[in-house]
């Protein structure tokens, strides 16, 4: 008796596990579903005087939407953005390679870019190519709007 409540029992928690990741795929398909959307790890950057490590990236999905840019954590249940940058607001700093344990914390062709935003400093992990789209699109701003790129 005892022997089948633990099997109904590791029954109900790998069924909670499995429906737990399909909620989790089916937003982030949700997400995707408009277009627009790249892989995006993100974090408040350290003072400039500090060295890059690992800690604080949250590994994420941003999706273009207008002039603002909508930034989801891939593992969260939340269909509202975590952060959302609009593009007049946003000048670029610089961009760098990860370096040291960031390599271990980020995708392996990442691009660090660092940012302002409304007085933020964020640093914001995405590959080449969604970088050469982000600038791009930073960079296709409507006449008149102020937007610094470095």
């Amino acid at each position: 008796m005892d022997v089948i409540l633990s099997v109904e029992a590791i029954g109900a928690v790998v069924g909670a596990v499995l429906l737990a990741l399909f909620v989790l795929g089916l937003r982030r398909r949700l997400i995707q579903r408009s277009g627009g959307t790249f892989d995006c790890s993100l974090r408040v950057a350290p003072p400039e005087d500090t060295e890059p490590s690992g800690k604080g990236w949250v590994y994420g999905v941003a999706r273009y939407n207008g002039d603002r840019v909508e930034w989801f954590r891939v593992f969260s249940y939340a269909f509202r953005p975590r952060r959302v940058l609009e593009r007049p607001s946003i000048e670029v700093e610089g961009r760098r390679e990860p370096r040291g344990t960031e390599e271990l914390a980020l995708l392996s062709d990442a691009v660090v870019l660092t940012c302002e935003h409304r007085g933020l400093r964020l640093e914001l992990a995405m590959s080449d190519d969604a970088l050469t789209g982000f600038l791009a699109w930073l960079e296709a701003a409507p006449p008149g709007q102020r937007v610094n790129v470095a």
